[in-house]
């Protein structure tokens, strides 16, 4: 029987994680994490990483062993993950791929290009250049790279800065680099399934889950990383409602305040991570269901489906 891996792809606050463990129990699974921020150790409340007893009731990996300073990439992440996925298959297990980072499952379906580190004043520079006049820099985008220039916004500062740094510092188009990409897994060694719950229920959960964890710590464990000084463009110091935050702790705005920006964001993200979802991801299976029972039912339907497939075939 040919070994597959799981992916379960959905927007924050969808439930992934309490489906990924329910699964983890009936498939002999391990639970690998595909979310960009979980990656971290610094903000365990605020990123919802899983908590003790979910760590215990499952093994978990790539969560929370990485340091804020550290600007941990898709191209990292991927390595990492393919061989905790190996990993899984040599011990006869079901590798269950876990997060809300498109980025991520592309790198694993489709794959990611190889392409040299920037140099530091490069990205700085193109930053910079993006950051003070979004349209010019898409419009010069466009010139080396008229196909990412069609397909991206002015908006988009960190997809056009990245395409400009990677032309600026190779000479080469990001365009072609991922032309010369090759998938990870292959096309029978993964299923993916996208949740999908209503929009107007998960908005009013993403309200309610900010709220709890703040109640929960995420204000202090955001006050420490705040304290330490780094650089406010790395990842961690991004992560939903960091920089609402950091601006309450230097007195710039009310809590009252950060929380319902940092609330706002999210639900924005969210919003992006629907889009992912009806474009790159829009052949995965799409659960509407709420319920842990629910999506549970269905996958495993649909997993015993294939293996029953590929036992006939």
């Amino acid at each position: 029987m040919i070994s597959r891996a799981l992916l379960i792809h959905g927007p924050t606050a969808s439930g992934k994680s309490a489906l990924a463990l329910a699964l983890a129990r009936e498939l002999n699974g391990d639970i690998i994490n595909a979310d960009a921020l979980q990656v971290y150790a610094d903000l365990r409340v605020l990123t919802a990483r899983p908590d003790d007893a979910d760590l215990a009731a499952a093994p978990h990996f790539l969560y929370g062993d990485i340091d804020a300073a550290e600007r941990f990439s898709v191209g990292k992440w991927k390595n990492r993950a393919i061989a905790a996925v190996r990993s899984s298959f040599n011990r006869g297990r079901i590798p269950i791929i876990v997060g809300g980072t498109g980025l991520a499952f592309v790198a694993l379906t489709e794959g990611l290009a190889d392409i040299p580190a920037i140099p530091a004043d490069i990205r700085d520079a193109t930053r910079r250049r993006v950051e003070e006049d979004p349209e010019a820099a898409l419009a010069d985008l466009a010139e080396h790279d008229p196909i990412a220039g069609a397909r991206l916004f002015a908006a988009d500062h960190v997809r056009v800065t990245r395409a400009l740094e990677v032309f600026a510092a190779t000479g080469r188009s990001l365009t072609d680099w991922q032309a010369e990409t090759q998938p990870a897994l292959r096309a029978d060694e993964w299923l993916g399934i996208a949740l999908h719950p209503p929009r107007a229920a998960l908005y009013q959960t993403i309200d309610a889950r900010f709220t709890q964890m703040v109640a929960l710590g995420a204000l202090d464990e955001a006050e420490t990383l705040w304290k330490r000084g780094l650089p406010r463009d790395l990842p961690a110091m991004k992560a939903h409602g960091m920089p609402w935050l950091g601006a309450y702790f230097d007195g710039e705005i009310k809590l009252e305040r950060a929380t319902e920006l940092a609330c706002r964001d999210t639900r924005h993200y969210a919003k992006r991570q629907y889009t992912w979802l009806n474009g790159r991801g829009s052949s995965w299976p799409k659960l509407e269901e709420i319920s842990v029972e629910a999506r549970s039912a269905a996958v495993l339907a649909l997993w015993r489906s294939l293996d029953l497939r590929e036992q006939n075939d």
